[in-house]
């Protein structure tokens, strides 16, 4: 053999080599997380994180022609007025101890594929509890094909402009499910929506990509997978970020794959971390676990927008 032909061999090979081992690493890589899913749902909470995540398929499966059609914003609320008399005792007791936190809109913005009927549990649970102004954001069910997160980030960022402006509040919070959460979190952290964003809420959100991501190859699910120049830019060093960021995610979570990257570290945000052992990834908008740290977030006292990162808190049930 030729001098030419053998070192064309041996790069063919070389190429070969280098792919079988990053095929071999990730397989590997999910057969590790398959293990730790598998120990989650043979749990007594994993066994119920199932039920409810089968459950929650089908009424959700119900659910979405009615979440297509757009939402409309209710600009009205109760927090408006000055007499509270009217009002259900839940909904009086936010108003009268938290004022601001009930008058400030709340933004919910829903995952790959889906629409706002997602939130149906979230939003009147919200509601119910005293929250004047919350609104789900629909975007093109087609963002899965012909998607971009940064485009994506730039219409969230008009959205919230024109509620800002029809409510006359200064700022808002925002609850993102899975991509919903990343979108969001490239609004505030790369285009400046921290001036508005009080807090932000990612539910299950591919903070580090997931495998997953490698089962469709268009050109939003390639900004998915882990390494990619978007999250790349995203772990980039970047300004003090005034926003907090409070990251909800699960073990048991079968679309972030592995699961720990649904988690968020970067040294320029504020994150305070929820680890929650046995959702399954489409019912963590309406787990209850969920609805706790959302309203515990959101009505926080913070008048100091620049304090330092909060630790992360590892174990939350």
């Amino acid at each position: 053999m030729g001098g030419g032909a053998r070192r064309l061999v041996e790069a063919w090979a070389g190429r070969v080599g280098a792919g079988v081992g990053a095929g071999l690493e990730v397989a590997g890589e999910v057969l590790g997380v398959s293990g730790a899913v598998l120990r989650a749902v043979a749990s007594p909470g994993g066994v119920r994180g199932v039920a409810v995540e089968a459950a929650w398929l089908a009424a959700h499966t119900v659910l979405y022609p009615w979440g297509v059609l757009e939402e409309q914003l209710k600009t009205d609320g109760h927090f408006r007025a000055y007499r509270t008399d009217r009002l259900p005792p839940r909904q009086r007791g936010l108003v009268v101890s938290a004022m601001d936190a009930a008058g400030t809109p709340i933004v919910l913005v829903h995952g790959i594929g889906d629409n706002r009927s997602a939130f149906a549990v979230l939003s009147g649970a919200l509601r119910r509890r005293g929250f004047g102004v919350v609104h789900a954001v629909n975007y093109s069910v087609l963002t899965a094909l012909t998607g971009d997160v940064r485009r994506s980030a730039a219409l969230l960022g008009e959205h919230i402009e024109r509620i800002c402006e029809q409510t006359g509040s200064d700022r808002v919070h925002v609850v993102g499910h899975s991509l919903g959460g990343l979108i969001a979190r490239y609004y505030v952290q790369r285009l400046r929506g921290d001036s508005r964003v009080r807090t932000l809420v990612t539910l299950g959100t591919p903070h580090g990509g997931t495998l997953a991501a490698y089962l469709l190859p268009t050109s939003l699910t390639r900004q998915l997978r882990p390494g990619s120049e978007l999250l790349s830019e995203l772990a980039e060093p970047s300004r003090p970020c005034r926003t907090r960021f409070v990251v909800v995610w699960s073990e048991m979570d079968q679309v972030i794959i592995p699961q720990r990257n649904a988690r968020l570290e970067h040294p320029a945000l504020v994150v305070e971390e929820h680890q929650i052992r046995d959702s399954g990834h489409l019912s963590l908008p309406v787990d209850t676990r969920t609805l706790h740290a959302v309203v515990t977030a959101i009505t926080r006292l913070d008048g100091n927008q620049n304090h330092p990162i909060v630790p992360v808190r590892e174990g939350f049930k």
